[in-house]
């Protein structure tokens, strides 16, 4: 994971030490001696995440943080306090001016790159959800950051799976101020209760004897419905290797035993807030891009959209100098598809064609009908192996498995071509990407059908 990292603290020898930590990681990292010079690079360049000092001269951390979280154009960089400063009181005020995480000096290294990395992973699907509402021009960024304030201080919803009553007991205690906890201490009946009822965070205490928590973690971020659910996980002091493992997994938070609530509930307040910010995006993009630019037969973007945010993915990719590819894909011989069977049983191919589409590509990912039986994917952040692999996957899927006909329930045997294109040095516009990708395409057609080509 490769990001921009802003350190801002007045000692040159902090900076110096975080900034050799994050740079062992692969991250870019910029500095700030001060509040002022730290505004004004976010104002100016491209930032993923600020670590913050609270005590410096001039203007301190909180301040600094207000007015990030004030600006819309920087509202939604995520920002962490590192700071000597570990009162509850000091905590409390960080959240109210906006902060979405703590540090403590001396900072340990596997709690700086495990919170980073997880704050990047939000920062990411935020980003990519902000850019297709932007692409669309149909939803006020300044406005919906404007109707977001406030709402972390709302009573949450959270999920408490916990294997001992008495944590159970003190858990909910330590919550009852900013949400209503539901406690229960079975792992597999929690994974029912995640996926039926509107809970904004999972709290998981991995305190079993006989069950491995990690696989609850697993479960939910695979189901559908609990995909986006915030899950904070509560280990054994020293456990790194869970701690790494449930970060891989895609969990979002941790917090070590003996728990702090103080802690606890700073940590929850952020996950539920994060989500309330997430779930308005995503809201917001469905109801106002929906008619416009989604294609109603397949419920995939359609070609405008294509058109407009490629543009904007392309040009993200040049300046952070990130991979962009594209996937163009096509159904082998579908006229023979509606000239045999009718046009109703070509639009169930279609529609299935598309589905699998989806459940084989990323959320990140663009996927588009582009036009009759010819669809498109941009992937950013994929290399062209990664793509030609997905493409392949994407081809498999469709060979092995018949299409069945509605509603005669007939069963299609059905095979697509593919083909790939990348952003490289010679390639400089969205529609050199496109034409690469459609050559690619029309050597698969030629080279026999139901392959996968990269352009040369």
């Amino acid at each position: 994971m490769t990001a921009r990292i802003l350190v801002v603290d007045d000692i040159p020898a902090n900076v110096k030490l975080l900034e050799a930590r994050l740079v062992a990681e692969y991250f870019d990292v910029l500095t700030a001696a001060d509040g002022y010079q730290a505004l004004a690079i976010c104002e100016k360049n491209q930032v993923d995440l600020v670590l913050l000092d609270i005590m410096m001269p001039g203007m301190d951390g909180f301040e600094v943080c207000e007015r990030l979280k004030a600006n819309p154009k920087t509202a939604h960089i995520p920002v962490v306090m590192v700071t000597a400063l570990d009162q509850p009181t000091d905590r409390v005020h960080g959240l109210r001016v906006g902060a979405d995480d703590f540090l403590t000096k001396p900072v340990n290294d596997l709690q700086l790159i495990s919170r980073v990395k997880s704050l990047l992973r939000l920062k990411t699907l935020s980003d990519e959800l902000r850019i297709r509402a932007e692409t669309a021009q149909t939803m006020g960024i300044d406005e919906l950051l404007r109707t977001s304030e406030g709402r972390g201080e709302d009573a949450g919803q959270i999920l408490l799976v916990d294997g001992r009553a008495n944590s159970q007991e003190r858990i909910v205690k330590a919550l009852k101020p900013i949400a209503d906890v539901s406690a229960i201490s079975d792992p597999q009946a929690a994974i029912f209760e995640a996926s039926e009822n509107p809970f904004e965070l999972v709290i998981v205490n991995a305190n079993f004897e006989d069950y491995d928590p990690l696989r609850l973690c697993s479960q939910l971020r695979s189901l559908e419905r609990t995909r986006f659910l915030p899950i904070l996980i509560i280990t054994e002091q020293g456990d790194d290797s869970m701690v790494i493992r449930a970060l891989e997994l895609g969990v979002n938070d941790y917090i070590v035993r003996p728990v702090d609530p103080n802690e606890l509930v700073a940590r929850s307040l952020t996950q539920m807030r994060r989500k309330r910010y997430n779930d308005r995006l995503r809201a917001s993009v469905k109801e106002t891009i929906e008619l416009a630019v989604t294609d109603p037969l397949t419920g995939l973007s359609n070609r405008r959209y294509l058109d407009n945010h490629l543009s904007t993915l392309f040009n993200r990719s040049m300046a952070r100098g990130r991979p962009l590819s594209v996937l163009m894909t096509d159904i082998d011989r579908f006229k023979q598809v509606n000239d045999t069977y009718g046009h109703d049983a070509g639009d169930d191919v279609l529609r299935e064609f598309a589905s699998r589409i989806r459940s084989t590509v990323r959320g990140a990912d663009l996927a588009c009908r582009y036009g009759g039986e010819e669809f498109v994917v941009v992937m950013p952040d994929t290399s062209p192996e990664v793509a030609a692999a997905v493409a392949e996957r994407l081809r498999a899927a469709v060979e092995t498995t018949p299409f069945v006909l509605k509603p005669s329930g007939e069963e299609l045997h059905v095979t697509a071509s593919f083909g790939i294109s990348s952003r490289i040095a010679s390639v400089i516009t969205p529609g050199q990407l496109m034409k690469q990708a459609d050559l690619a395409l029309y050597e698969a057609k030629n080279g026999g059908r139901n392959r996968v080509v990269a352009a040369a």
